[in-house]
C-alpha cells in the first residue's frame, strides 16, 4: 500500500475483507454499504420492503440481491443495521432470539440516539457491537457516497473494538469521534437541533419571502445563510446580528404582528428562537442590558414598548434591520447601511 504504482486501480480488484450485509435499505445503509466496497469490502445482501427501499439498493448496490433480515446476517461477516430509532430495540432483540447473530459477526447500527447498550441482545450470542453514527443528511442517491468523505461519525463501542470501529469510519472516508455511551442522547440532541431545526427554519423563512413577493427566495437566501453559517461556526455566538442581538425591540414587534398577520404558525418559532437568541446575547455582552428589558416585554408580550419603531444610532445613522457588526469589528452578514 506504501507504493501507489502495485495497488490495484479498480476497488473489485482488491482482495475483499468482510462480507457486508445491510438490514434496513432507507437512505443511510445503501450508501454506507457502497462506501466499505469502494475500500474493498464486499456488499453481499441487502433487506428492503418498500419500492423505495428497493429502488435505492438497486442504484446504490447494483446486482446485491435482496432477502430477508435473517437472511442478511447468515451471509453477512459485518452488518448494518440502519433502520429507524424506534425500531432498533425490537430488531436486536428478534434477531438475538431467532438465533440469526453469529458469533464473532460484527453487528453495527448507525442511530444518534444509541450507544452499543441497545446491541446488548446480540452481543449475549456473540456479536460483536459498534455504534457507528453519521453526522450528515443522506438524500438515498450516489451522492451520498460522496458527501461522506470528511464526515464526522459519532463513535461508541466497547474498548476491546475501539481501533475496529474507527477504521471502519476511516475506510468509509469519514472522521471518527468517540461518544461515551452516557453521552449519546445529548450528543443526537445537539445534531437534530442543528440540523433537523435548520431545514425547519429555510424552509418557513422561503415560504414567507415568497409571501413578501420575492421571486427567487433561494437565491436571496444562499449568500446570507452561507455567510451566516461559516461566521456561527467561526466565532459562536460572536456571530450574532440581527434586531434582537441589537436590541430593537420596535423592529422585533413589527415582525410579530407581520408574522400573526400573514403566518400565524410561525409566531411561536420566531418567538423561542429570539428569546433564546436574547439570552445568549444578554450572557455574551453583546445585547445591552439597558435595551433588553424592552425586548424581552416585546417577547413576553409581542406588543411594542411605548414610542418604540427602530434605534438611531449615536453615529447618526440608522441600523438596517438585519445588520450589526461582524465578530471582528466589520460589518455583519446582513451588512448595515453605513
Amino acid at each position: 500500500m506504501n507504493t501507489p504504482h502495485t495497488e490495484p486501480q479498480n476497488p473489485a480488484d482488491r482482495p475483499a475483507r468482510l462480507a457486508v450485509g445491510v438490514v434496513g435499505a432507507g437512505r443511510v445503509g445503501p450508501a454506507l454499504a457502497a462506501s466499505l466496497q469502494l475500500a474493498g469490502h464486499r456488499p453481499v445482501a441487502v433487506s428492503g420492503v418498500s419500492d423505495a427501499s428497493v429502488r435505492r439498493a438497486a442504484a446504490l448496490l447494483p446486482d446485491v440481491p435482496i432477502v430477508s433480515p435473517a437472511d442478511v446476517l447468515a451471509r453477512s461477516e459485518l452488518v448494518l443495521l440502519t433502520v429507524p430509532d424506534d425500531a432498533l430495540p425490537g430488531l436486536v432483540e428478534g434477531l438475538a432470539e431467532t438465533g440469526a447473530v453469529r458469533p464473532g459477526q460484527l453487528i453495527v447500527h448507525t442511530s444518534g440516539r444509541y450507544g452499543v447498550g441497545v446491541l446488548e441482545p446480540a452481543l449475549r450470542a456473540g456479536g460483536l457491537p459498534l455504534a457507528l453514527h453519521p453526522a450528515m443528511t443522506f438524500t438515498g442517491t450516489p451522492v451520498d457516497v460522496q458527501r461522506l468523505a470528511g464526515c464526522s461519525f459519532g463513535v461508541t463501542a466497547p474498548e476491546e473494538l475501539r481501533l475496529a470501529a474507527e477504521a471502519l469510519v476511516i475506510e468509509m472516508g469519514g472522521e471518527p469521534e468517540w461518544i461515551e455511551e452516557s453521552a449519546r442522547p445529548l450528543y443526537h440532541a445537539a445534531l437534530a437541533l442543528g440540523a433537523n431545526h435548520l431545514v425547519t427554519l429555510v424552509a418557513e423563512a422561503m415560504e414567507l419571502l415568497g409571501r413578501a413577493g420575492v421571486g427567487a427566495p433561494d437565491r436571496m437566501l444562499g449568500p446570507l445563510l452561507g455567510a451566516a453559517l461559516d461566521n456561527a461556526l467561526r466565532s459562536g455566538d460572536a456571530a450574532l446580528t440581527g434586531p434582537v442581538a441589537r436590541g430593537d425591540a420596535g423592529t422585533v414587534a413589527a415582525h410579530v404582528a407581520e408574522l400573526r398577520k400573514h403566518a400565524p404558525g410561525a409566531v411561536a418559532g420566531y418567538l423561542a428562537m429570539a428569546r433564546a437568541t436574547a439570552d445568549r446575547a444578554l450572557a455574551h455582552g453583546l445585547l445591552k442590558p439597558e435595551l433588553a428589558e424592552d425586548l424581552l416585554g416585546v417577547l413576553a408580550g409581542g406588543t411594542a414598548p411605548a414610542g418604540g419603531g427602530g434605534r438611531t444610532g449615536g453615529e447618526g445613522r440608522t441600523d438596517g434591520p438585519d445588520g450589526t457588526d461582524g465578530p471582528d469589528g466589520t460589518d455583519g452578514p446582513d451588512g448595515d447601511a453605513r
